[in-house]
């Protein structure tokens, strides 16, 4: 093998290194890691690359209120789009910091999107809670 073979092998390796640890990152960030099925509250939770994004269309109940967490860790900047009755679309930074926010459910259909704007590499999670009371 050439040491370019080597070397290619070496950057993709620790490239698959850097995702893993981003990915723990970001899951720590948000509480999923340690997710039990027993959680009353817990919804949905999931992990994908920035450069592929997230494209979830949840079963949430009509007049209930939930938590949505995202968190990216890595480059730049993610566009989060949440189509509920009025659309809402956030530029998320990815430093690691989850971006909280409720929503109350009042369309029959949610739609909650992710993608990496130009440059932006690493790893996004997203988690669905019920709000408890």
């Amino acid at each position: 093998m050439s040491s370019t073979g080597q070397q290619r092998k070496h950057a993709s390796e620790s490239s698959a290194h850097a995702e893993e640890r981003l990915g723990e990152q970001v899951e720590e960030a948000l509480g999923t890691e340690e997710i039990g099925d027993n959680d009353p509250l817990f919804v949905e939770a999931g992990l994908e690359r920035v450069s592929d994004g997230f494209h979830t269309v949840p079963e949430l109940t009509r007049g209930r209120s939930y938590t949505l967490a995202v968190a990216c860790a890595g480059k730049g900047r993610i566009i989060l789009s949440l189509v509920l009755q009025n659309p809402v679309r956030r530029t998320v930074a990815c430093d690691g910091v989850p971006l909280r926010r409720r929503i109350t459910v009042s369309a029959a259909k949610v739609k909650i999107d992710t993608e990496g704007m130009p440059g932006a590499t690493g790893m996004v999670a997203w988690r669905i809670d019920k709000v408890g009371g």
